[in-house]
C-alpha cells in the first residue's frame, strides 16, 4: 500500500472541484458547488461538492465519497490507482508500504494493460511512419484519403504489419505477461498459439478521459470484403465500450467553449473534423448510444448535434437512443449528409467553411424528424399510424424538465398537428405516459423534501425542551460527538486544552455504545497521539472503506447556511462566528442527557426487583442522576439547535 506519508502528502494537495469538475460541470451555489449527478440520470442537479470539507454527495442517489472515491467511482480505478493518478497530477513521489495479496493484483492487472496498450501504441506508430511496409500500404492510403501527418501523430494513429506475429514477439521480448496479452485484443490465442489479432490494419488508439490508452479501433485498408471493417478491443478490467466516446479526451475543451457536441460514426470521422478545426467532435463507434456516453456528453454540453450518412442505415442509426437522450434533457438535432457521403468525405470535399454552414444550415429537430420518417414509413397504414401516436407520445413524455414545459406544450401542438390527432387528447396520451413510468419508478424523496427532512440548518433561539432531546436517537447524538471531534478537535478548548482532549476526557464516564464511532473515536486518538492531525478532510482519504463512509454521512449535509445572514444581521457575524466550543459544549451536553435518559430508565426496571438494601443504593443513584440532569439542561439554557 502507499505509505501514509506519501497519501496526506497527496490530500493536502487536492482540490476537489479542479479534479471533479474535469469530468462534471459544476456551477458554484453559495460555498458548495453544483452539478448533474454522473452516477446517475436526473434532470435537476443534486450532486454537491464542498470545497471546504473536500467532499462530494448526490442527495438523489445518495453516491458520495472525497476526491479519490469520485475517482474510483468514475474512471474504475482501484484506491491505489486513484491516489497514483492524483501523485502525478501534483508531482508527488509515492513511497509505498506491503499490498494484500488481492491488492497488489489488482492494480498489477490494470497497470499490465495500460502498459501492454502503451506500448503497442508506440509499436504501432513506429511501423507507421517509420517503416517502409507501414509507408507503402498504410501511409500511403491514409495521406491519399487527405490525413496529414501532424493529425495522425496527435490522435496516435498506427500500423500494424501484416507478419503473422510481428507485435507478439515484440511485447513476448520486452517481457508481457504472455497470459495477458489475449486481454487487450491485440493478441489471440490460435491453435495454441499466440498471433497478432490487427495485422494489416490501421490502427486508432482509444483514450479515456485521462489520456491513458485504453483499447485499439483496427481498421482494413481499403474496402472490406470478407473480414470485418473495423476490430475493436474486448471488454476488459480498463476497457468498456459503452462508456467512452472516441475522441472525447480531444474534444473536451472544445464542447465546453462551443457548447456544443457534434457525434459522428466513425473514427476517420473524428480525425478528418479535427484536422479541419472542427474539434467539438466525438464518435459513436457505430453502436447504438449508451446512457453512460449521454452521460458524457452531458458533462460538458446539452446540446448535442448528431451527424450522420444520409442513408437509411444511417438514418436508423441516428435515430437509435433518441429517447435516452432526450431522458437525459439533452437538445438533440439531427444533420444527415448527402450524396452517399460522410462527414469525413464531405468535409474533405467542401471544406471547412462549407461545411459548418452546411451543418448550421441543416440542422433538424431530432423529434420531428423521426415523426417525418415513421410517417413516412408508415404510408396509409391505420394500425402503424396508431403505433407512432403511441410511440411520439411516450418520447415526449420524458421531456420532464419544469424549464422544459414550453418546450413539451410546442412539441405536443406540432405533432398533434402532423399527426392529424385531437391536441387535447394527445396531452392526455403524453400525461399518461410519464403517471406510467413515475409509477414504475421507485419511490425516491426529491432533493427538496430530503433537504428538509436532513435539515441541520441553525435555528432561531429556543429554551432547552427535554421533549426536544427525546426526538434524537442514541445515533444522532452520538454522531454529532463524532462531527465536532473531527470538526474542531485541533482547535483550543482552552489555554490549557483542545477541544479533542475535552471530549476526550468527557467520554470517560460516558462511552459511545455505536462500536462504528468507537473504532472512529480510537482511529482519531491514535493519529492524535502521533502527532498527526486528524481532521474530517484528512481522515476522508483513510483506505478504510467505512471510515471514509461514516465520515461522509457525518458532516456532508444537503444545504448550507446563507451568506445573506451576515447582510441581514450585519452586527451578529452568524456567518463567521466561531463557535466551536458552545457547539461542542452542547453536542456533548445532549449526548450525556441521552446516557443519563437511559440511566434512568435502567434504575427503573433494576428497582422493581430490587432487595430493600438494593433499592436504597438505587434511589441514591436515581437522585445523583437527577442533579446531573438538571447540571446539564442548566447548561443548555437557551440554546441553538444544530
Amino acid at each position: 500500500m502507499i505509505s501514509p506519508n506519501t497519501i496526506q502528502q497527496i490530500t493536502s494537495r487536492i482540490d476537489i472541484i479542479d479534479v471533479v469538475g474535469e469530468f462534471v460541470k459544476l456551477k458554484k451555489r453559495g460555498t458548495n458547488y453544483l452539478g448533474l449527478c454522473p452516477f446517475h440520470g436526473e434532470k435537476s442537479p443534486s450532486f454537491t461538492v464542498s470545497p471546504a470539507k473536500e467532499i462530494y454527495k448526490c442527495f438523489g442517489c445518495g453516491k458520495s465519497g472525497n476526491t479519490i472515491t469520485f475517482l474510483m467511482e468514475h474512471e474504475k480505478y482501484s484506491y491505489v490507482e486513484a491516489l497514483k493518478w492524483l501523485a502525478t497530477r501534483y508531482n508527488i513521489e509515492v513511497e509505498e508500504t506491503q499490498q494484500s495479496p488481492e491488492q497488489l493484483q489488482q492494480v498489477q492487472m490494470a497497470e499490465s494493460l495500460h502498459a501492454i496498450n502503451s506500448f503497442a501504441q508506440k509499436f504501432f506508430a513506429e511501423h507507421l511512419f517509420d517503416s517502409e511496409e507501414g509507408n507503402l500500404i498504410a501511409l500511403s492510403y491514409l495521406k491519399e484519403r487527405g490525413f496529414r501527418e501532424e493529425v495522425l501523430r496527435k490522435f496516435q494513429v498506427g500500423y500494424n504489419p501484416e507478419g503473422k506475429d510481428t507485435l507478439t514477439k515484440a511485447l513476448v521480448a520486452n517481457q508481457f505477461n504472455k497470459e495477458l496479452l489475449p486481454k487487450t485484443g491485440l493478441v489471440a490465442l490460435r491453435n495454441e498459439e499466440l498471433v497478432d489479432n490487427y495485422r494489416g490494419r490501421i490502427i486508432f488508439p482509444i483514450h479515456n478521459n485521462t489520456g491513458k490508452i485504453i483499447g485499439f479501433g483496427a481498421r482494413v485498408i481499403g474496402k472490406a470484403d470478407r473480414a470485418p471493417k473495423y476490430i475493436n478491443t474486448p471488454e476488459n478490467e480498463v476497457y468498456s465500450k459503452s462508456k467512452i466516446l472516441y475522441g472525447s479526451y480531444f474534444a473536451r475543451q472544445a464542447i465546453d467553449k462551443a457548447d456544443e457536441c457534434l457525434l459522428v460514426e466513425g473514427y476517420t470521422d473524428v480525425v478528418s473534423l479535427h484536422q479541419a478545426g472542427i474539434e467539438n467532435v466525438v464518435a459513436s463507434g457505430g453502436t447504438s448510444l449508451t446512457m453512460d456516453q449521454l452521460r458524457l456528453v452531458k458533462k460538458y454540453t446539452n446540446n448535442l448535434t448528431i451527424i450522420y450518412d444520409g442513408d437509411s442505415a444511417g438514418i436508423k442509426a441516428a435515430l437509435r437512443g433518441l429517447d435516452l437522450a432526450i431522458e437525459e434533457g439533452l437538445n438533440v438535432r439531427l444533420v444527415l449528409i448527402p450524396d452517399g457521403e460522410d462527414p469525413d468525405s464531405y468535409v474533405n470535399k467542401v471544406g471547412t467553411t462549407a461545411f459548418n454552414e452546411f451543418i448550421a444550415q441543416s440542422k433538424k429537430d431530432f423529434i420531428l424528424f423521426q415523426l417525418e420518417v415513421l410517417l413516412k414509413e408508415a404510408g396509409n397504414d391505420v394500425n402503424k399510424k396508431s403505433s407512432i401516436v403511441n410511440q411520439i407520445a411516450e418520447t415526449l413524455s420524458k421531456i420532464s424538465k419544469a424549464e422544459d414545459f414550453t418546450r413539451q406544450q410546442d412539441y405536443i401542438k406540432q405533432c398533434a398537428s402532423l399527426l392529424k390527432v385531437d391536441e387535447a387528447g394527445f396531452t392526455n396520451l403524453v400525461n399518461k405516459f410519464k403517471r406510467d413510468k413515475i409509477s414504475k419508478e421507485e419511490k425516491k424523496l426529491p432533493f427538496d423534501e430530503a433537504a428538509f427532512i436532513q435539515q441541520d440548518s441553525f435555528q432561531t433561539d429556543q429554551s432547552f425542551d427535554e421533549g426536544q432531546l427525546l426526538l434524537q436517537q442514541d445515533d444522532q447524538v452520538e454522531k454529532n460527538v463524532i462531527r465536532v471531534l473531527f470538526e474542531y478537535g485541533l482547535k483550543n478548548y482552552n489555554e490549557a486544552q483542545t477541544i479533542a482532549a475535552y471530549i476526550f476526557e468527557q467520554l470517560e464516564n460516558y462511552p459511545l455504545e455505536n462500536p462504528d464511532y468507537e473504532k472512529l473515536i480510537d482511529l482519531y486518538k491514535d493519529w492524535y497521539n502521533k502527532g498527526l492531525e486528524p481532521t474530517t478532510k484528512s481522515m476522508l482519504y483513510h483506505e478504510d472503506e467505512q471510515v471514509r463512509q461514516l465520515l461522509i454521512n457525518i458532516s456532508m449535509f444537503p444545504f448550507e447556511l446563507s451568506n445573506r445572514w451576515d447582510e441581514i444581521l450585519p452586527n451578529m457575524n452568524i456567518v463567521n462566528k466561531d463557535i466551536s466550543v458552545a457547539d461542542t459544549e452542547m453536542s456533548l451536553n445532549y449526548f450525556k442527557l441521552r446516557k443519563i435518559k437511559k440511566m434512568f430508565e435502567q434504575n427503573q426496571r433494576d428497582m422493581e426487583f430490587a432487595t430493600y438494601e438494593e433499592q436504597i443504593k438505587l434511589m441514591q443513584l436515581h437522585k445523583q442522576l437527577k442533579e446531573f440532569e438538571i447540571a446539564i439542561t442548566q447548561q443548555l439554557g437557551t440554546v441553538i439547535l444544530r
